[in-house]
């Protein structure tokens, strides 16, 4: 079983910058892809960000691409989500999530990830 905890959310003015962290713990982290999704009220939860254990593979939701930047420290078992040029529909609950089959290109899908932290808030105000 592997634990994840979300932090960094926050209260932002749109065009202002927050970073969110997500820390794992339990069994092993090697090998597992991590993503980010986010859910506003009233929608489902979409894909964000994720990226692979190796770094080699990346992906983005085309809303996202050129103001947010996915990065690991396996060392540290932890993923951080860089979020720049913050608009107010970005405001939502960040969920970080791991997969744990070895994919060499992660996926986008929700359903493929195994393990969920709790989510932790942004909200973007204009």
């Amino acid at each position: 079983q592997v634990q994840l905890v979300e932090s960094g959310g926050g209260l932002v003015q749109a065009g202002g910058s927050l970073r969110l962290s997500c820390a794992a713990s339990g069994r092993t982290f090697s090998g597992y892809s991590m993503g980010w999704f986010r859910q506003a009220p009233g929608k489902e939860r979409e894909f964000v960000a994720a990226i692979s254990w190796s770094r080699g593979s990346t992906a983005y939701a085309d809303s996202v691409k050129g103001r947010f930047t996915i990065s690991r420290d396996n060392a540290k078992t932890t993923m951080y989500l860089q979020m720049n040029s913050l608009k107010p529909e970005d405001t939502a609950v960040y969920y970080c999530a791991a997969d744990r089959y070895p994919r060499v290109v992660v996926t986008t899908t929700p359903d493929e990830y195994d393990y969920w932290g709790q989510g932790t808030q942004v909200t973007v105000s204009s």
